[in-house]
């Protein structure tokens, strides 16, 4: 078994003038040093040497295990112990780990705030078809952001969420994944689906809880999902879905696909516990899952400074043994290219990956929420105006040739138009009638569930001036 030893005057004082070991230690070095380890073989668990105890050892076997104790003490500080986890060197010095670098981990960017490549970039290159879709899918989320928001101000949606100052993490992630990574989006991510072929008449038939609503109508509006296009509904749950990616990821290895797990988070989430045992249960399994993390600075009311003391959330990857990188999520070719190489180490090498995309919310949490009173305008306008991705991809765009003023005027004209008409159309559609409320839950429904249908209806019936109108019983 292990024993903890160290050298001390009083063991060297003891040793010599029990064991006659007069050999032992000239040099007049008494400095503390570490504990080391011997097998089961070699010393037994009462044969731990102290001034007190060494009266009870004589023996020939004594003198033996004392020659080896004291070869092993006086061999260099390169010896490595051997634990459970794996050897691991030692030192004589007691040292606390800091509790953090005095350099903080660099961001990752590729485009300056003129949209211009930084000399010497390394980064993936995107092709002109690539970049003016990106920056197409991008200026459409602002204006569907746009739109929606006000459907909801008019009370023709009951909620609504942004991803204003947040549409390069959406876009350019979305563009370096294949269609068949699985997607665990948390709710401020509606660009992921939209470049995978969301219809702007889906995103309003969901938001407007119609009958042509993939959930039913049983979900607040932006809860959105999409078996087809590998991308689990939202959930309002924070963080659930890491644990779920992890788990996703570990089928996804076992099926010999050729795709990953793709899961996001806000600063926020990573206070919660099932942010720490997704990352974990993703290490230890080796899982092929890339966590992206929208580190926008706020988390609602809650400023990044009162949920870690670290440095942020790259260096919590570190911790759990995953690959991780800062980048500017600001930067359409930088997130572009952070998540693609993410994404091809995790299938290729089938390990997860941490990204942590600095960025800014620049919208209120949601329609709930008035950020102007925890944080102030002029740092809201700051980031709108001068730190604008969308506005940074398109210099990039633009001075390549790829872009002009006439192609912005129609895309967001026509992307106006069709968001428009989507609404409409949503709000013509009938609404799910009642029974959808007890569905898809028992296989046989119970007859308390029953009992609990059968008396909203016969309320309904009573009241109907309460209830909307288009609502079937």
């Amino acid at each position: 078994m292990a024993i903890w030893f160290a050298r001390s005057k009083n063991l060297v004082s003891s040793l010599r003038h029990n064991l006659n070991l007069s050999a032992i230690l000239n040099k007049c070095d008494y400095s503390p040093r570490p504990i080391f380890f011997t097998t089961t073989s070699q010393l037994s668990t009462t044969s731990f040497l102290s001034p007190v105890a060494s009266l009870r050892h004589e023996s020939t076997a004594v003198e033996t295990q004392a020659d080896h104790l004291v070869q092993q003490i006086d061999e260099d500080d390169g010896q490595e112990l051997d634990f459970p986890g794996g050897k691991v060197g030692y030192t004589s010095e007691m040292k606390f780990i800091p509790e953090s670098s005095s350099r903080r981990i660099p961001c990752y960017r590729i485009l300056n705030e003129d949209g211009r490549i930084i000399p010497d970039s390394d980064f993936i290159p995107v092709s002109e078809k690539l970049a003016v879709r990106m920056y197409e899918q991008m200026a459409t989320l602002q204006v569907m952001d746009h739109i929606f928001y006000e459907a909801q101000r008019q009370g023709r949606i009951s909620f609504y969420l942004t991803s204003v100052g947040e549409e390069a993490i959406n876009i350019a992630s979305a563009a370096a994944l294949s269609p068949d990574d699985v997607v665990l989006p948390q709710y401020r991510e509606p660009g992921v689906l939209l470049w995978r072929g969301f219809t702007l008449e889906e995103f309003a038939n969901q938001c407007f809880g119609n009958k042509a609503d993939y959930g039913k109508g049983r979900q607040m509006p932006i809860h959105y999902g999409s078996n087809r296009l590998n991308y689990f509904t939202i959930s309002s749950p924070i963080a659930t879905q890491l644990p779920q990616a992890a788990g996703v990821g570990y089928s996804l290895k076992m099926d010999k696909k050729n795709a990953c797990a793709v899961t996001f988070i806000g600063d926020g989430g990573t206070s919660e516990g099932d942010f720490h045992a997704g990352l974990n249960f993703a290490a230890v399994m080796e899982a092929p899952v890339v966590f992206i993390c929208r580190n926008n600075g706020w988390a609602i009311s809650t400023h990044i400074s009162e949920q870690f003391r670290s440095d942020g959330i790259v260096v919590k990857g570190q911790a759990y043994g995953i690959r991780s990188i800062r980048v500017d999520g600001n930067d359409a070719l930088a997130v572009y290219s952070a998540v693609r190489s993410a994404r091809e180490m995790a299938v290729t090498e089938q390990r997860p990956v941490l990204i942590e995309a600095m960025t800014y919310r620049v919208g209120h949490h949601s329609t709930s929420d008035d950020s102007t009173k925890y944080r102030a305008a002029d740092e809201i306008q700051y980031w709108k105006m001068s730190r604008n991705p969308v506005n940074r991809f398109r210099k990039w765009v633009e001075d390549n040739g790829w872009w002009s003023e006439e192609d912005e005027s129609k895309l967001r004209s026509n992307a106006r138009k069709q968001l428009l008409q989507a609404i409409q159309a949503a709000e013509k559609w009938e609404k799910q009638p009642l029974t959808e409320l007890f569905n898809d839950v028992y296989d046989v429904k119970p007859k308390n569930l029953e009992e609990q249908e059968l008396g909203l209806k016969e309320l309904v019936e009573k009241q109907p001036q309460d209830y909307p109108p288009g609502f079937h019983v």
